[in-house]
């Protein structure tokens, strides 16, 4: 089981103003400051689902993020946006913020992911 207070710490620690590119690396790397098995990642954030489900994380419904509340430690993998990075995206809640490689301003990380919603999935642990 991850310890979301590390992974929330970590998470914050490394966030920069805006967005780096790297959303999984910087979210790996605070699974793993949590205790997570980080072993054999996946290269791209579309793919982490297998990776959270292996530590623990279940799949929380959601159909209106605007009205879903988030806990700490809770993580979302998007899928491609159209015109985004096609890795996808993922970040996670440090009990304040969405965070990936940056701190976000709210549960869309940018706004083509906001004019297009594509599909995503939350994660808790």
């Amino acid at each position: 089981m991850v310890n979301v207070d590390e992974f929330a710490d970590e998470l914050r620690a490394n966030a920069g103003k805006i967005s780096q590119r790297q959303c999984a690396t910087y979210v790996r790397k605070a699974l793993a400051a949590g205790g997570a098995n980080t072993d054999a990642h996946p290269a791209e954030a579309k793919n982490y689902g297998s990776l959270l489900a292996r530590n623990g994380y279940s799949i929380v419904p959601i159909d209106e993020p605007e009205r879903f509340i988030p806990k700490k430690g809770d993580i979302v993998v998007f899928q491609p946006a159209k015109g985004g990075n096609k890795a996808g995206h993922i970040q996670g809640y440090d009990g304040k913020n969405w965070v990936s490689d940056f701190v976000q301003t709210g549960f869309w990380p940018g706004p083509v992911y906001r004019r297009e919603r594509p599909s995503y999935v939350v994660y808790r642990p």
